[in-house]
């Protein structure tokens, strides 16, 4: 029966065609092979038909192929929680880790930190602006604060913070003769009306930080687009500045322990092969750390809100820690291992979203002539700062942390103190970016318009 169906069905399979391109199709009846009946193969070959496919009337051997990528800059999206937050705790882990290394030790880690998280930015890999970098800024770095400050002393901060303060001056004033050289070979024509506007509130970031920056803009009525291209600007400066400043410290060593029990949780942890059963201590000691520091800082963040007070909560956040580690020292000095270590986490984070924020495209696409007046601006300052410290005798490391303090702002200042080991230099150099900030808004204004609109 199956036979007699294909049987039936056979005459209907009349022609089939067998084509592929660049080579001629031929057509053929019936549905026996041309072996079996020779008759069939003559006439297929009278029946030939060439594919007008094939050879067109004015054949162009040049093909148009148009090719789309689909991979997408950045490759991790800012929208992309999960990776951002991989890449920049993985390049803190990195940037600790470098320091086992000869080139990690030579550079310190933070640094590490800051140039892995410029290269990544720049090479498209994360984003320059990211959710992720805000909760950094807002919510890691205060709580950071009070972990490296458990071993605040008052009376050695009134000690240290006055020729840190000198250095801060000299600072500032190296930022002013900065300014006006920069505005005399910059004078960013581009910008307009708003060129000697962005020039003084560049002056006054300077010497004030970031914090100063929009309130600044927002004093002089700086327009949003070339406020956006300053911040995109200052951004890249920031994260080269502070890989300048890193280089100068590498040969200045950390400061030395003060009490023989200094060592760190995770050292400890990792020095001993065979924890005892007992070992809990410092896991609660991490936890109290931990909740110490929350409590902290919503005390800061109630103080400032309460008073009003410009500049942040990190100055308010500082000041109740140090008014705590003085009133209750032994206390204090006991939470310090565990505070530490997690506070050399959380500032390895802050410096790679410091790096990662520097995207030098967005320079060049917005605004080269903010780029310059500020580059040049920068160096003039590092000039006069080290020239002027140099000839008052001051120590170079404190010249760094002032001028980092004028720079980066007093968290910058805390970060580069804690990450060099400088213990010391931590409070002294909040306090003096703090006074930055105070003294920012009149020297901005005054020399903006007594000096650059008449230049």
């Amino acid at each position: 029966m199956a036979s007699k169906l294909l049987a039936l069905h056979a005459p209907s399979l009349r022609s089939f065609t067998c084509s592929r391109q660049n080579f001629p199709t031929v057509s053929t009846s019936g549905c026996c092979s041309t072996a079996e009946d020779p008759r069939r193969w003559r006439d297929s070959k009278k029946n030939a038909q060439m594919s007008p496919l094939v050879f067109p009337k004015k054949y162009n051997p040049i093909r148009s192929v148009t090719v789309r990528s689909s991979l997408v800059f950045p490759i991790k999206s800012p929208q992309d929680q999960w990776g951002t937050w991989t890449a920049l705790i993985a390049t803190a882990a990195f940037g600790i880790w470098s320091e086992n290394t000869k080139i990690g030790r030579t550079l310190n880690g933070a640094l590490v930190s800051t140039l892995v998280g410029f290269a990544a930015s720049n090479l498209g890999i994360i984003s320059c602006q990211a959710p992720a970098y805000s909760v950094v800024l807002n919510f890691l770095l205060p709580l950071a604060v009070p972990l490296l400050l458990f071993r605040a002393d008052l009376r050695r901060v009134i000690q240290s913070t006055g020729p840190l303060l000198l250095a801060f001056l000299i600072g500032s004033v190296g930022t002013a003769i900065g300014t006006a050289v920069a505005f005399l070979m910059v004078p960013m024509d581009s910008l307009g009306w708003n060129s000697w506007k962005m020039a003084a509130v560049l002056m006054g970031r300077h010497i004030g930080g970031a914090v100063y920056y929009v309130a600044g803009s927002k004093a002089f009525g700086v327009s949003p687009s070339v406020l956006a291209a300053g911040l995109a600007a200052d951004n890249v400066i920031c994260a080269v500045y502070l890989t300048i400043l890193f280089a100068l410290a590498s040969k200045i060593p950390s400061e030395a322990s003060t009490s023989t029990n200094d060592e760190s949780v995770a050292d400890r942890g990792m020095n001993d092969p065979d924890p005892e059963p007992d070992n809990k201590p410092p896991v609660l000691l991490t936890a109290a750390a931990l909740a110490v520091s929350f409590a902290i800082c919503n005390a800061g963040i109630f103080l400032t809100k309460y008073f009003g007070t410009k500049g942040g909560s990190l100055p308010a956040i500082t000041a109740v820690v140090v008014i705590l580690a003085t009133a209750f020292p032994k206390r204090f000095s006991r939470l310090a291992p565990a505070g530490e270590t997690m506070a050399m986490i959380l500032m390895q984070v802050f410096f790679t979203v410091v790096g990662a924020s520097g995207n030098i495209w967005n320079v060049i696409d917005t605004a080269p002539s903010i780029f310059m007046f500020s580059l040049v601006q920068i160096v003039v300052h590092l000039a006069v700062i080290l020239g002027l410290g140099k000839l008052f005798g001051i120590n170079l490391k404190l010249l760094l942390i002032a001028s980092t303090a004028n720079i980066g702002g007093p968290a910058t200042a805390c970060g580069m103190a804690a990450a060099k080991g400088w213990s010391s230099l931590i409070v002294p150099g909040i306090l003096a970016g703090t006074f930055g900030i105070t003294i920012a808004t009149s020297l901005g204004t005054a020399f903006g318009v007594i000096v650059l609109l008449y230049i």
